[in-house]
């Protein structure tokens, strides 16, 4: 018979480098406070440099906030307006890395169930952003709609 003679494995062939070097160990537990925030931001981060629509609520927020603040509303009126606009940009992100897992997951293919969580991860934006337009709405349109009539009485 034949000797037995065993063919040495091939390694495995490695996966082409697409996290940057410095979130190689971000599945661990991050070492300290400080590297915590800085994923954090980073995440922060992608989703402004890489979400439009992130970068419009972040505009919107900005936008509310400061009006509310020149409309001299409530301080708690303020903080429901800071809560309400940061709950869409909370959630803007929380779309982004469901969808960034779904597609990590289906790849290049189609999947209803992938498309069922990516629309309901974006009907959450969507309900959140209503809901935050109308707390606007509700609190800044009587100060604002004094202002105006003010504003022009005091023209004629």
């Amino acid at each position: 018979m034949f000797p037995k003679t065993s063919i040495p494995p091939t390694p495995p062939k490695r996966l082409p480098k697409i996290v940057s070097s410095e979130r190689e160990f971000s599945w661990q537990i991050a070492s300290n406070l400080l590297a915590s925030f800085k994923y954090a931001w980073a995440g922060i981060s992608y989703g402004f440099q890489t979400q439009r629509n992130f970068r419009i609520h972040v505009a919107a927020c900005a936008f509310v906030i400061g009006l509310s603040i020149f409309l001299h509303l409530k301080p708690v009126e303020i903080a429901i307006i800071s809560i309400t606009s940061g709950l869409v940009l909370t959630l803007e992100l929380v779309n982004t890395a469901i969808e960034s897992l779904v597609d990590l997951t289906v790849k290049q293919t189609y999947h209803e169930l992938a498309k069922v969580a990516k629309d309901c991860a974006a009907g959450a934006v969507l309900i959140s952003a209503m809901v935050s337009l109308i707390v606007a709405v509700t609190l800044l349109l009587p100060p604002l709609l004094r202002l105006i009539t003010t504003i022009l009485s005091s023209e004629w």
